[in-house]
């Protein structure tokens, strides 16, 4: 594939999101930070990045005088991840830290290019339990994820890229619809 095919592809696929459905998201957000709720961000490999990435622009980037900061955490920190994948399993690594930190109202969101990542499907499930507003962030069809949360924003592609790519528009502008 030629790079220009590839960035025509690309916005192919942004011109499709679910704008209906960000924007609810960013309602999400809004009300979560005037009530004080925390935010919890996780996914695996790329979508972890993309998680982190969005923590810091919530988390620092939309600091004004005047407006409540949101409380975001992750949940990618390496001792407690590698020691739940250790010694309970690596579907775990996220709902167990989950189920010590979050309280009813909070917001669990899960990014999952696949929709299928056993561990953000159990994080879910916890948060779900847990009295969690839900969202998911993926592509393909959704996958296991979709059924499993109050909000899923798919990005309609089946190429990898195409999908995390959009991934981070998807976050850059929930961050800027923050501000």
């Amino acid at each position: 594939m030629k790079v220009d095919e590839y960035i025509q592809g690309l916005s192919q696929v942004l011109g499709r999101l679910p704008i209906d459905r960000i924007e609810e998201f960013v309602d999400l957000l809004r009300r979560a930070r005037e009530g004080g709720q925390c935010v919890f961000v996780f996914g695996n490999g790329g979508s972890a990045a993309a998680a982190s990435h969005f923590a810091c622009d919530i988390g620092k980037g939309t600091v004004q005088e005047g407006k409540p900061r949101f409380k975001v955490v992750t949940l990618h920190d390496i001792a407690t991840f590698s020691a739940y994948a250790n010694d309970y399993g690596y579907e775990t690594v996220f709902a167990e830290p989950l189920r010590s930190l979050a309280r009813p109202g909070d917001v669990a969101v899960g990014i999952s290019a696949s929709g299928n990542s056993e561990n953000v499907l159990r994080a879910m499930e916890a948060a779900r339990e847990l009295g969690l507003a839900t969202v998911g962030i993926t592509g393909y069809q959704g996958g296991k994820l979709k059924d499993l949360v109050d909000l899923c924003i798919v990005v309609p592609s089946e190429d990898m890229q195409y999908i995390e790519d959009a991934h981070l528009a998807i976050i850059h502008a929930v961050f800027r619809a923050l501000l």
